[in-house]
């Protein structure tokens, strides 16, 4: 108990006085006996980083669908440089990395594969509807270790569940994460669409480009020292109006240009119909479902979130091939 009880008076000695502490931590659903070495939020991340939610997370869309070239990003690769720009706010507003790091990575481990394709797909299909970030939440609560949950702290979960653009996280290090999270697709999905042919650097209206930079690098520098100076010695993380206003902007011209463009969006709508479809036939044949699901039925889920649940945790690839086994025919041989 000494080495986690010491980190934790280090937090409490070192820390801003609006950081959350590890110590004072809302606790988890279920009490267990707390890590001799880690604190809470320490131990909450790496539980994160071992679930089996986010090693799938390198094998889903993050924009553009199975891209045939290995630098374009995945639901992994974003996950990670949210981590590292959150990381980087938090360090330098002395908030507490650890929490800040765990919301980060587990902000999109309830994300369909086909990234928002098949979001909208199964949001649709079924009748409780389907959104990513309460997903996320399900996944550590209950989905992770055959139906036992994460049991992560109060703080992570809440951060999870509020990473989103309408959310009102409670802690600084959630906001640190909704930012990040937004700062991170910008980025990489601006990156992504220039490798592709869909954008190019000069694109970026003036008006824009004047307040926050004309490259990559120059708007991901912008965005973070924004947000440090401006966030500074204050209750809250804020950005300063002129950013902010361009932010916005960016992002619209983001959706305008590569988030609705036919080019990069040609094959959602089969990727929609391949997720309804698998909703569709697992609904009919719920008893194909693996047996950890079936159990949560006994336990008074409803099929339709259960077959959410094993619909949306699936990967790009692995969609495909379920699908490809249960309506392609095969080949007879004799």
């Amino acid at each position: 108990m000494l080495i986690r009880k010491s980190l934790e008076k280090m937090e409490d000695e070192y820390l801003s006085k609006y950081a959350t502490r590890s110590s004072k931590s809302k606790g988890r659903d279920r009490d267990e006996e707390p890590c001799d070495i880690r604190p809470c939020f320490q131990r909450d991340r790496d539980r994160i980083i071992h679930s089996k939610a986010f090693r799938r997370l390198k094998d889903k869309t993050q924009v553009f669908l199975s891209p045939e070239g290995d630098h374009y990003r995945t639901r992994l690769t974003h996950t990670l440089e949210v981590s590292q720009n959150a990381r980087t706010i938090a360090k330098t507003l002395k908030l507490n990395e650890d929490l800040v790091e765990a919301i980060a990575l587990g902000h999109d481990l309830g994300h369909t594969p086909f990234g928002h394709a098949g979001e909208r797909a199964l949001n649709r299909v079924c009748p409780f509807g389907f959104e990513h970030a309460a997903q996320s939440v399900r996944t550590v609560e209950v989905l992770e270790k055959n139906g036992q949950g994460l049991n992560l702290t109060y703080e992570v979960r809440e951060g999870i569940r509020n990473h989103q653009t309408a959310g009102e996280p409670a802690t600084l290090e959630g906001k640190v994460v909704r930012l990040s999270d937004k700062i991170a697709y910008i980025h990489h999905d601006m990156d992504d669409a220039i490798r592709a042919g869909i954008l190019k650097e000069g694109d970026v209206p003036a008006e824009i480009g004047d307040v926050i930079g004309y490259t990559i690098g120059e708007r991901l520098d912008c965005f973070i020292h924004d947000i440090v100076m401006n966030s500074q010695n204050k209750n809250d993380i804020v950005m300063s109006e002129p950013v902010a206003k361009a932010m916005k902007a960016i992002r619209e011209f983001m959706f305008e240009r590569v988030y609705t463009n036919p080019e990069a969006k040609s094959e959602e709508s089969k990727a929609e119909a391949l997720t309804e479809t698998l909703y569709n036939y697992y609904m009919t044949n719920f008893h194909l479902l693996p047996q950890d699901l079936k159990a949560l039925y006994d336990k008074g889920d409803p099929k339709e979130q259960i077959v959410c649940d094993y619909v949306g945790a699936m990967t790009d690839r692995y969609a495909i091939a379920v699908y490809e086994e249960i309506f392609i025919p095969k080949t007879w041989r004799w």
